[in-house]
This record gives structure tokens, C-alpha cells and sequence, in this order.
């Protein structure tokens, strides 16, 4: 094994050592990128001087680094995908990619990726775009500092930003995706770590994976989108110290848990969205260290969720706290600091003596019928409120918090 690894590192280093750098600019020998690409060897490098360049179909077919000057434009003027990598080792940086074709058959891509390791796409700026960046079925890739927006109007005539399919052990790093339809879409793709990336206006979601198990997402701001995140059908995720703000909508959420197992939510900031977390059919899940400011609902438990646990959480200012659609509550509540709370503490332990009840007879009502949100603020809801704390009817009568904080956490 160590003697075919050795003939591996000579041929390798005998590759870079040959590697040679082409040029590509009006007056060149190459004036186009596609020529230069292709008669490129293995692990040279491309590099691409600043001016409009008008190409599709850009194909990548072996390792090689991809690289613009003084971010040149590379226009594909409507009529379809622009670059695709089919190799390992590319390293792609440096362009204004635009004018990605669109299509009701065809995804599109300002820049795809096929069955490849080891790649690098990063510094790019696309604009007028269908899908910006895909992955398929590539794995052990880098997706860093780019800049992604769209014009997407409608869901059914616009791609996403980033789009994750079949691809493992990628990261994607400090990304901006703005009005598209997805920011970031993963499907059966696992071990992913998404960084402070900003994602924003979309049309439909700011992040939105499905089947995807073992990822983290950390540091991301979602905001103004039509809805936050949505997270489906997924085990061992970590979401930690992520902003989401402003999805506000009839249908809207700052995220969205479904079938959703063995996760940690710490650390993370629900502010000013119709619902913070919407939640169904999720289990095993550490709530914990995470501000809800300002939101229409913090939490929306919905069937089928157990074990769950809400720790050391501010719940600021919302207009309900939890709304919950049973009356069974298998989920632990304690510690957590409601700014609603009107209890006392008489031995100044930093702990209410009594026990708050954070579901409002009021947001049962209002789940059954919609309508009579408008009595929000009326005297007759705070006394059935009021009425349902003292004997549950309702409402569980084991879920509460024995330990309300008296200061914020």
C-alpha cells in the first residue's frame, strides 16, 4: 500500500510540475474560455482577463483551476447552463456569471457540479440566474464568498441559489443569496456545514432540506424570506447561533420542523416572524439558550411530538408564547424566562415560586378558528385566559415551567 501511494505523490507532483498557465483576454492567443479550457492540460491553470466574454456550455472535464482577473463577465445571454465540472480537483473563482438560461425541463445552472470531489467554487458574483450553484452527486467540496441574486418572482419559474442533491461533506461558507427561490436547497445530502451565509427575500425559503441527516448549519441570517427555514424528514442536526427575522406571511415561519429527530436548537434568534418555530411530528429535540423577541407565535407544537426539551429560552414580547393542539404534553419545560410571567419570588432565588402555564386557553381557540385572532387584546379573552389557568380544561395541565427565570437569560 505505502509503495503504490508513493508512485501516487511522484505522479501528482510530476502533473503540478508540468501544469502551465493560460491566458485568455482579446488580444491573447485564447479569446475564448471555452477553447482555453479545452485544450488546457491536467492541473493548469486558466486565468481569465477582465472583459465580457458571451459562452454556454463551459465544460470542465479535468482537474484544473478556473480563475478571472479583475472579475470578467461571462454572459450566457438566455440561452442555458454556462459552466459544468464533471472532474475532480476544479478550482473555480473571480467571475460575474449572468443570463443563465431558463427552462420548464431543463435546471439551468450558472455553475454545476457532476460527480466530483474536491472542488473549490468561490468568489463569484451571478445575476440574472435560474439555479446558481448545483451539486450533484459531488462530495469533499468547498462553496465560499460568493454572491447569488436572482430576480424570482413565482416559485414555479425560478431555481435556487445553492442546490444541494445526493452531495456529501461540503461546506458552505459565507454565501449571500438574495430573491430566488430557495437560498440554500439540500436533498439526501449529509454531513453539510452551513456558515455564516445571509440569506434573504427569497420566494420561498431562506435554507430548505430534506432527507438530509448529520448537518449544521451555524451563524446564518434568514430574513424577509417567504418563510425561514424548513428542515423535513432529517436526524442529527445542529442549528446554533442563527438569526431569523422578518418572515412574516399567513402561511410564514422562522423555521419549520418536520419528522425531524435527535437535533440541538441552542443559541439561535427568533426575531419579529408570524411563527418562530412551527413543529410537528419531532422528537428528541434540545431547545435551549434561544430568544423569541417579538414574534406572532414562539412555538407551534402540532402533533406527534415527544421528549422534547425547552431550557434556558427567552420568550420576549410575543403574542403567544406556545400554542399547542393537545391536551397531552409529553415535552419538558423548565427554566425558561417569560417576560408574561407575573409571579413572585419571595426567597430571591432568581426563580418564580410559581409555576407559569405558558398555553393561553385564547391560542386554542384561535387554532380552531382563526377569525377571532382579532379579540386578541380584548378584556373578555384575558379573563377565559385567566379562567383556564386556574383549571385546565383545555389546555395541558402538566405543561408548565416549575422553574420560571425572574431575569432574562
Amino acid at each position: 500500500m505505502s509503495y503504490k501511494w508513493a508512485i501516487g505523490c511522484i505522479l501528482f507532483g510530476f502533473a503540478f510540475v508540468q501544469a502551465e498557465t493560460i491566458r485568455v483576454c482579446d488580444s491573447c492567443m485564447y479569446t475564448s474560455i471555452k477553447d482555453a479550457v479545452l485544450m488546457a492540460k491536467a492541473y493548469d491553470t486558466v486565468l481569465v482577463e477582465q472583459g465580457i466574454y458571451k459562452e454556454i456550455n463551459i465544460r470542465i472535464d479535468k482537474p484544473l483551476t478556473l480563475k478571472g482577473l479583475d472579475l470578467p463577465i461571462i454572459d450566457g445571454e438566455d440561452k442555458g447552463e454556462i459552466i459544468t465540472i464533471v472532474s475532480d480537483d476544479v478550482h473555480l473563482s473571480g467571475f460575474l456569471i449572468r443570463n443563465v438560461g431558463t427552462s420548464y425541463t431543463t435546471d439551468y445552472a450558472a455553475v454545476r457540479v457532476i460527480k466530483s470531489k474536491n472542488f473549490v467554487i468561490e468568489n463569484l458574483q451571478l445575476e440574472q440566474l435560474f439555479f446558481g450553484i448545483y451539486l450533484e452527486k459531488s462530495d469533499h467540496g468547498k462553496v465560499i464568498n460568493n454572491k447569488i441574486k436572482g430576480d424570482a418572482v413565482e416559485e414555479f419559474n425560478s431555481g435556487n441559489g445553492i442546490h444541494l442533491w445526493y452531495s456529501n461533506h461540503v461546506e458552505v461558507l459565507n454565501n449571500r443569496i438574495e430573491k430566488v427561490r430557495d437560498g440554500i436547497y439540500l436533498e439526501f445530502s449529509d454531513n453539510i456545514l452551513i456558515r455564516n451565509n445571509e440569506s434573504l427575500n427569497n420566494v420561498r425559503y431562506g435554507l430548505h432540506f430534506m432527507f438530509s441527516n448529520e448537518d449544521s448549519y451555524e451563524k446564518n441570517l434568514f430574513e424577509n424570506n417567504g418563510a425561514g427555514v424548513a428542515v423535513m424528514f432529517s436526524k442529527n442536526i445542529r442549528m446554533t447561533d442563527n438569526t431569523f427575522r422578518n418572515n412574516w406571511g399567513p402561511t410564514s415561519y422562522g423555521l419549520l420542523l418536520k419528522e425531524i429527530y435527535d437535533a440541538e436548537i441552542k443559541n439561535n434568534r427568533f426575531i419579529r416572524n408570524t411563527i418562530a418555530i412551527n413543529i410537528e411530528g419531532s422528537n428528541r429535540i434540545q431547545y435551549s439558550l434561544n430568544d423569541f423577541i417579538n414574534n406572532g407565535w414562539a412555538l407551534k407544537v402540532k402533533g406527534a411530538c415527544y421528549t422534547n426539551t425547552f431550557e434556558q429560552n427567552n420568550f420576549l414580547s410575543n403574542s403567544f408564547d406556545i400554542s399547542y393542539n393537545s391536551n397531552l404534553n409529553d415535552n419538558k419545560f423548565e427554566g425558561n424566562y417569560w417576560s408574561n410571567y407575573s409571579g413572585y419570588d419571595l426567597d430571591k432565588d432568581g426563580i418564580g415560586d410559581v409555576p407559569y402555564r405558558p398555553v393561553k386557553l385564547f391560542s386554542y381557540i384561535v387554532n380552531r378558528t382563526p377569525e377571532t385572532i382579532i379579540l386578541l387584546r380584548s378584556l373578555f379573552m384575558d379573563m377565559i385566559n385567566f379562567s383556564e389557568r386556574v383549571s385546565p380544561v383545555f389546555t395541558p395541565d402538566n405543561l408548565i415551567d416549575a422553574r420560571p427565570q425572574m431575569k432574562q437569560i
